[in-house]
C-alpha cells in the first residue's frame, strides 16, 4: 500500500531537479558566497581586541539583540562569535524563504495549474511528489550546510574551526529543513498556493518575533521560537549540537503530519475551511481595483497586523537602549555626538531603513500578484470584457501604493506608541514621521521597477525580489561590513537622507519619484504592447 503510494518517487525527484536546475543553484551559492564573503571581510574590519570589543558594546543593546539575537562570545568578540552573533540569524531567515519559496513551487502551484493531476493520470504514487519535493530540498540543505561549513573552515580564520564551520552550516541547513517541512504541512491545509505561502511566512515572522521578545526579555521565551533553537547552538562559542538534533525532529514529526495529511484530503481541496461566496457579487468587484482589492484582502490584512506589531517590537526597547547608551561610556565616546540628536535618534535612523525594506515586500507582492494571475490564466478572461489594460495594470499599481503607505505607516504608529509608552523623553510622531516618510520615494522606485518588468520583461520579475535582497544587504551590512559607498548608491535606499541626522535633500527625493515615474509610464507601454499569457 505503502510502496504504491510513493511510486515513481525517484523520476518524480529528477523531474524536480530538472525543472529547478537554475533557480537552485542560484539559491545555494548566492547564500554561500555571501557567508563566506562576510565571514572574510569580518578579519579585515577590525584590526585590534580594543575595535572589536568596541563593537561588541555596540551590539550589547537591546534594539541589536531583538534584531540579531543575543550575543554569546561578546567578551571574547573575535571573528568567529561576531559571525555567529551578526550573520546567522539574517542568514537563516533567507534559507528558510528559499525552502518555503521552493516548496510551495512544486506543491500547491503545481497542484493549482493541473500538473498534479495530469502526473496522477499516469502511474505515479500519490505521494511521490511531496517526496520528491521533500527529498531534493532536504537533499539541498545538507548541500548548503556542508558548502558552507568548509567554505568557512577553508578560510582559516583563527577563530573558526572545522568542528564548528560545519555547526554554523548545519543551523542553516536545519532551518531551511525545518521550514520546508512547515510549508508541505501548510500545503495540504491551504487550498491555494497564496494561502501556503502567506501561513509559512506568517510562521516565520511569529518565530521571529518570539525570538526578539524574549531575547531582550525572557531568555525562556525564546526556546518557543525554532530561530530560537538555532541561535542556541551558540556556534563559535560553545557549540552545542542538540538544538540542531531538535529542529531535525520537529521538522520531521511536521513532516509526518503533512505526508498522513496528504494521504486523507482530495486533491486541489485543504483542511482550513473556506466561506462560501456570495450569492450575489458586490458593487466592489465591479472594478478592477475592486478586485484586485478582494483577491489580496487576506494578505493585506495579515501584513498590517504584522507590520504594526513589528513596530511595536521594536519600540518596546527604545527606553532599555536610552538609558543603554547613557549608562556606556565607550558607547558613548564612539557615536558622535550631533548637536539637537539624540543618541537614540541616531539609532532610530537604522531602524527606519530597516522597516521600509520590509514594507516594501508587501508592497512589491501586491504589485506582481498581476503577474500570477496573468500565469493562471485570469487576466485573460478579465481583459475580454470592457477593461482596459491600462485599468488593470494601474489598479494593482494603486493597491500597492496605497498599501506601501499604509504599511510603512502602521508600523510607525507601533513604533511610536511603544516608545512613546516605555521612554522618560519620547520621540515626537512627527519627527518619526518625517524619518519613515522619506523611504517613501524609493519604495516607489521599487515599484516602478516591478512595473517595467511585467510590462517588459514578464518571464524574469523575481529579480525585484533579488533587487531588493541586494537593497537590504548593502544599506542594513554595508556600513558594518565596509562596502565601497558606490555600491550603496545603486539601491534607491542608499539615497535617502538620514533624517534626523541628516538634512531632508528634497531634490534627492524629486529625482527618485520622477525615475518611479518613468519607470511606471514604460512598465505601462510595454504591457499595452505585449501578448498576455494566457
Amino acid at each position: 500500500m505503502w510502496k504504491k503510494q510513493f511510486s515513481q518517487t525517484g523520476r518524480m525527484t529528477r523531474f524536480v531537479l530538472r525543472r529547478d536546475r537554475i533557480r537552485l543553484p542560484i539559491w545555494l551559492i548566492s547564500i554561500v558566497l555571501l557567508t563566506i564573503v562576510t565571514a572574510t571581510s569580518f578579519t579585515d574590519l577590525y584590526q585590534n581586541e580594543q575595535e572589536r570589543q568596541a563593537i561588541a558594546e555596540t551590539m550589547k543593546n537591546p534594539a541589536m539583540t531583538a534584531m540579531v539575537g543575543q550575543g554569546y562570545g561578546l567578551d571574547n568578540y573575535t571573528a568567529g562569535p561576531m559571525m555567529a552573533h551578526q550573520m546567522l540569524l539574517f542568514t537563516a531567515i533567507v534559507v528558510a524563504i528559499m525552502s518555503i519559496l521552493l516548496v510551495t513551487r512544486h506543491t500547491r502551484v503545481d497542484e493549482e495549474e493541473g500538473r498534479i493531476e495530469l502526473l496522477r493520470s499516469l502511474p505515479v504514487g500519490s505521494l511521490a511528489n511531496l517526496s520528491s519535493t521533500m527529498i531534493v530540498l532536504v537533499a539541498a540543505n545538507i548541500l548548503l550546510a556542508l558548502s558552507v561549513g568548509f567554505g568557512l573552515a577553508s578560510l582559516q580564520i583563527e577563530s573558526m574551526d572545522l568542528g564548528a564551520s560545519l555547526l554554523y552550516g548545519a543551523a542553516l541547513g536545519a532551518t531551511g529543513v525545518f521550514f520546508a517541512a512547515v510549508t508541505a504541512l501548510f500545503a495540504q491545509l491551504s487550498e491555494n498556493s497564496r494561502g501556503t505561502i502567506g501561513y509559512s511566512f506568517t510562521v516565520l515572522g511569529v518565530a521571529y518575533l518570539i525570538r526578539a521578545v524574549g531575547d531582550v526579555s525572557n531568555e525562556t521565551l525564546s526556546w518557543f521560537s525554532p530561530l530560537g533553537w538555532i541561535l542556541g547552538t551558540e556556534v563559535y562559542v560553545n557549540n552545542y549540537w542538540w538544538p540542531i538534533v531538535l529542529t531535525i525532529g520537529g521538522s520531521f514529526v511536521v513532516l509526518l503530519i503533512a505526508f498522513y495529511l496528504m494521504t486523507i484530503r482530495d486533491l486541489g481541496s485543504g483542511f482550513l475551511p473556506s466561506k462560501p461566496g456570495r450569492k450575489y457579487a458586490p458593487r466592489s468587484l465591479l472594478s478592477p481595483f475592486g478586485l484586485a482589492l478582494r483577491l489580496q484582502r487576506t494578505g493585506i490584512i495579515a501584513w498590517a497586523i504584522g507590520m504594526f506589531v513589528l513596530g511595536v517590537s521594536y519600540g518596546s526597547v527604545l527606553g532599555d537602549l536610552e538609558s543603554f547608551f547613557s549608562n556606556n561610556e565607550m558607547l558613548t565616546e564612539m557615536l558622535a555626538p550631533i548637536e539637537g540628536v539624540t543618541l537614540t535618534e541616531q539609532f532610530l535612523t537604522m531602524l527606519m531603513a530597516v522597516i521600509s525594506m520590509i514594507c516594501t515586500v508587501p508592497a512589491l507582492l501586491f504589485m506582481l500578484k498581476l503577474k500570477g494571475e496573468e500565469k493562471k490564466g485570469q487576466t485573460e478572461h478579465l481583459l475580454t470584457r470592457a477593461v482596459s489594460r491600462n485599468q488593470v495594470l494601474g489598479s494593482y499599481l494603486l493597491l500597492s501604493f496605497l498599501f506601501g503607505f499604509v504599511m510603512l505607516f502602521l508600523a510607525l504608529v507601533g513604533l511610536w506608541s511603544a516608545g512613546n509608552a516605555v521612554m522618560e523623553e519620547a520621540i515626537s510622531f512627527s519627527l518619526m514621521f518625517k524619518a519613515a516618510m522619506v523611504y517613501l520615494p524609493a519604495i516607489w522606485v521599487m515599484t516602478g521597477l516591478a512595473v517595467f518588468a511585467i510590462g517588459w520583461l514578464p518571464k524574469v520579475t523575481s529579480l525585484s525580489w533579488l533587487y531588493l535582497g541586494y537593497s537590504f544587504l548593502v544599506v542594513y551590512l554595508g556600513s558594518l561590513l565596509q562596502f565601497p559607498e558606490w555600491m550603496g548608491k545603486i539601491s534607491p535606499f542608499g539615497h535617502i537622507p538620514e533624517y534626523p541626522v541628516e538634512e531632508i535633500g528634497f531634490v534627492t527625493l524629486f529625482v527618485l519619484t520622477m525615475i518611479a515615474v518613468a519607470l511606471i509610464i514604460v512598465g505601462f507601454i510595454g504591457y499595452r504592447k505585449r501578448d498576455i499569457e494566457g
